[in-house]
């Protein structure tokens, strides 16, 4: 079973509540944790990421 790449593009900045990076789409929690969380819990970011990108470049 390989391990899942962090989704890090080296784009570390804030949104503007403070909650998510705009480079991955991580709160600092997930980001400071990754190294540490198991594969299943990767995979659970990792599919919320795309609905994270996509509710902060589109506010409504």
């Amino acid at each position: 079973m390989s391990e899942i790449e962090t989704p890090c593009l080296k784009i570390c900045l804030l949104d503007a509540r403070g909650q998510y990076c705009l480079g991955c789409y991580r709160t600092r929690a997930e980001v400071g944790g990754w190294s540490s969380m198991s594969d299943e819990e990767r995979a659970s970011v990792m599919d919320q990421l795309a609905a994270r990108k996509d509710t902060i470049n589109n506010p409504k």
